[in-house]
């Protein structure tokens, strides 16, 4: 399958909420019950890409739009902003085809050129297929959270994975190099 990786613009949202929605409803790599509208999709990217936060997207030669990832702030104190959290949603016939891996390569090149020193993924589910993903990019198991939610009829596990980005925690960041706009 080929594919090409680009920068996500607001006119791909429509695809990435039928992505999503199909995650929601099927899967459990989200812990969301009732999908979210266009609309919210649409609030959720302005925020992410609003605070320069890199979002990207697999696209087919065709067109179709194949998956989508995006790093945002893993959590809103000041302290924790030299970490992101990764997300990674690929259509049903698109996994298991190497898009996941292409799109998580590019997001972490684009974070670590951002300045960012450490990525989380939080792994809803303890999904196997997203674990295997996540140690392929170099993460290493951070913890686990047993039966942190109830969807589809059964307790489901919850693993944090971790990566360090450029320089991790070998060196102080420059004060002056994160971007204005993600403080």
């Amino acid at each position: 399958m080929s594919f090409v990786i680009r920068t996500a613009a607001l006119g791909d949202i429509a695809a990435f909420t039928e992505i999503y929605r199909e995650s929601v409803l099927n899967g459990v790599a989200s812990y969301e019950i009732d999908p979210p509208s266009l609309d919210e999709m649409a609030a959720r990217f302005k925020t992410i890409t609003g605070k320069g936060y890199p979002y990207i997207v697999a696209v087919e030669q065709t067109g179709l739009i194949l998956g989508f990832a995006y790093a945002s702030a893993f959590r809103p104190r000041p302290a924790y902003r030299w970490m992101v959290e990764d997300s990674v949603y690929l259509a049903p016939e698109a996994r298991g085809k190497g898009i996941g891996r292409a799109l998580l390569s590019e997001l972490i090149r684009r974070a670590t050129a951002l300045g960012f020193r450490q990525m989380a993924a939080v792994i809803g589910g303890a999904h196997p297929a997203s674990i295997a993903l996540h140690r392929a990019a170099g993460f290493a198991e951070a913890g686990r959270m047993t039966a942190t939610g109830f969807k589809h009829g059964r307790w489901l596990d919850t693993v944090f994975m971790q990566r360090a980005l450029g320089e991790g925690a070998e060196t102080a960041p420059a004060p002056d190099s994160f971007p204005a706009t993600m403080e």
